[in-house]
């Protein structure tokens, strides 16, 4: 057992293809398929059920990839401590975020962490709920930015801010002149979403269960910022965060309208390994993101037991 072969199971898990593994681990396929067959003979199980169109991780092998992926973290932490000495601040920080949350808030927050923590670059990844936290199990990621609540095993969290949701409307709308709509009313109009996949829309239909059963609501759009351009265009409604509704992401196309009191929120928060050792750096993105002025965020105070660590 060697640590390319654990570098190789845990690509395979990620990629969910011995083609993409291979690439990512600079080898060649016959290596990495040689590699994980040796490893496979040592422990006497099957890491991955192959077939011509998939692969998939055995029972078996969900285990072991997981703690494969904690040993090469170790590894990794061994080598981040000798380059860093002391200073957890020192050394690249692997940020997940919510397609929803990363283009309105990185911006302020990235500038900001560097004013605070300028030896941390971020690699940042953006994706689904479902796909950060499997990435933050297997240490493909340090911490994420998903909307609140996960109770995934092995994961903690802590939440950052709240905002409220606002509906979005073209200018032309008989709502246009309206000072706020009940999310109630939603249910009379074509509402625009993302796909299921993306927990926001979950959320929407949630504030609005009407939209769940109606027919004519249009799922369609992979970005907040498609659906606003096809609301200016005259397809319908949406339902976007306070965030994504900054000035200057606005068109004289549109008009946004907040919810009548109590209006629908999320929360957004960070999302860690139980075993994640860099606390410093997760209390400099909670200072952080406590620093930003965006329009309809609310941060919230440090409430965790991890700050005092």
């Amino acid at each position: 057992m060697n640590l390319n072969e654990l570098r190789y199971v845990v690509s395979v898990a990620r990629e969910r293809s011995f083609r993409r593994a291979a690439d990512k681990c600079f080898v060649s396929q016959p290596a990495l398929s040689t590699g994980i067959q040796k490893l496979e003979e040592e422990l006497g199980q099957k890491i991955f059920e192959r077939s011509r169109t998939e692969v998939r991780l055995t029972p078996a092998g969900e285990g072991l990839v997981v703690q494969a992926a904690l040993i090469l973290e170790e590894v990794e932490r061994l080598r981040l401590l000798a380059r860093q000495g002391t200073d957890p601040l020192v050394g690249p920080l692997k940020l997940g975020v919510i397609h929803t949350v990363g283009p309105y808030l990185l911006p302020d927050l990235i500038a900001e962490l560097h004013r605070r923590a300028p030896q941390m670059p971020l690699q940042v990844e953006e994706n689904t709920t479902e796909r950060l936290e499997e990435q933050l199990r297997q240490g493909a990621l340090d911490v994420a930015l998903l909307a609140l609540p996960v109770s995934a095993p092995g994961l903690d969290t802590s939440v950052l801010y709240r905002e409220q949701f606002e509906v979005v409307v073209p200018h032309s709308h008989r709502w246009s002149r309206r000072a706020s709509i009940r999310s109630s009313e939603l249910g009379t109009e074509q509402v625009l979403l993302l796909p299921s996949v993306h927990c926001f829309s979950t959320q929407v239909v949630e504030t609005c269960p009407e939209l769940g059963g109606k027919q004519g609501l249009v799922q369609q759009g992979n970005s907040l910022e498609t659906l606003r351009n096809m609301v200016a265009s005259g397809m319908g409604i949406t339902v976007l965060p306070a965030s994504a509704n900054n000035p200057k992401y606005r068109s004289r196309l549109l008009h946004i309208l907040p919810f009548k009191a109590p209006a629908p929120v999320r929360e957004i928060g960070m999302v860690w390994r139980k075993s994640y050792t860099r606390l410093e750096a997760l209390k400099v993105i909670q200072a952080g993101v406590q620093q930003l002025k965006l329009r309809g965020i609310e941060p919230c105070p440090v409430n965790g037991e991890w700050e005092n660590a």
